[in-house]
């Protein structure tokens, strides 16, 4: 398993787990990326990025997910897709079909049987309808 792969599983925990005891995640980041066993640097930058981030990414997800609210979607989707579209919109040193597939493939091992095709298609259409350099001129 690659460090990149570890460090979103571990950013998937810290997110995950702050959402399902309500706690926020500004005193706890830290100490939970610490006691990790993955990459800390770019869990940190993960996490950080999501939770700057949240009110775009969850806008993105919200806007093109057909039939889905983020309130219905399970947490671990919710909170993956959060981390796999912080990727694809943000992170310029991550091609987006890595993202798609690294989002894919935790959702395969953490979450319904229907997630791996419901994250690959919300998060191909947000890489889809992203704003390029070259569509911006």
């Amino acid at each position: 398993m690659s460090a990149r792969t570890k460090a979103r599983k571990r950013a998937l925990d810290v997110l995950y787990g702050s959402e399902l005891r309500g706690l926020p995640l500004d005193g706890l980041l830290d100490g939970a990326i610490d006691e990790a066993a993955a990459p800390r640097d770019y869990t940190r930058f993960l996490v950080r990025g999501v939770v700057e981030h949240q009110p775009r990414l969850d806008a993105a997800l919200e806007q093109h997910s057909v039939g889905w609210s983020l309130a219905r979607m399970p947490a671990v989707d919710r909170n993956l897709l959060r981390i796999g579209c912080f990727e694809v919109l943000l992170v310029d040193d991550v091609p987006n079909e890595v993202a798609i597939s690294e989002a894919v493939h935790l959702a395969g091992e953490l979450s319904t049987d229907e997630s791996p095709a419901f994250v690959n298609g919300l998060l191909a259409r947000i890489a889809e309808l992203k704003p390029s350099p070259t569509r911006d001129r």
